[in-house]
């Protein structure tokens, strides 16, 4: 499929081929959903484990008598009512580390592509380089392409006075073309490409 490249001040830059496999795939919301939660999974912190009764070295000794000395019948100084007792119910190690295929996650990075395609959210740019790296250069870029929520991806790295520019606007991210992934393609409402994203991006996915 054909798309129109523009630059960042909306004029017309000429076309770009898109390759089909990779922007014209179907849309799968299994996929979609597969991927989306191994990332998040992915994110998630493991826990430091706790020490509970049966991890703390404390004597088992009796501390009194049964009856008639006036506390409580306690058998174990490791019980959780001491200092230095074991923790009650405590956070424990747990596996937040699941696998995906990489068959399944190019899937899914081109399936997001081709959903932001068919929505008509897609658009390609020259590159993103602004005139001055400045945040409000970086705003008039937003209003000349009409975007309040964007995702723009470069090739092999983020000019430096773009990302600076657009470091403190909000519900923006910019990304290399490794960094592109399913859930912040989905998260913006426009998905930004450059020319060399596109080129690296189709690579990406044809492995």
């Amino acid at each position: 499929m054909k798309i129109q490249v523009k630059t960042l001040a909306a004029t017309d830059a000429g076309e770009i081929e898109l390759s089909e496999a990779v922007f014209g795939k179907e849309l799968r919301l299994d996929i979609l959903h597969r991927v989306v939660t191994w990332q998040l999974e992915k994110r998630r912190g493991t826990a430091r484990k706790a020490r509970e009764r049966s991890d703390v070295a404390r004597t088992g000794k009796k501390l009194g008598n049964q009856k008639g000395g006036g506390t409580a019948r306690h058998g174990n100084r490791a019980a959780p009512q001491f200092i230095g007792g074991g923790k009650a119910h405590g956070p424990r190690v747990r596996d937040f580390n699941p696998s995906l295929n990489k068959k399944i996650r190019r899937l899914g990075l081109a399936t997001a592509l081709s959903v932001k395609a068919q929505e008509g959210k897609l658009i390609v740019v020259e590159d993103l380089v602004l005139g001055e790296a400045r945040t409000k250069a970086f705003l008039v870029a937003l209003g000349n392409l009409g975007i309040s929520s964007g995702l723009f991806i470069d090739g092999g790295a983020v000019d430096a006075g773009f990302a600076m520019a657009s470091a403190n606007v909000p519900h923006i991210d910019v990304l290399p073309a490794i960094g592109a992934n399913v859930y912040d393609i989905l998260n913006h409402d426009t998905l930004v490409l450059t020319r060399a994203a596109v080129t690296a991006l189709e690579a990406r996915v044809n492995g």
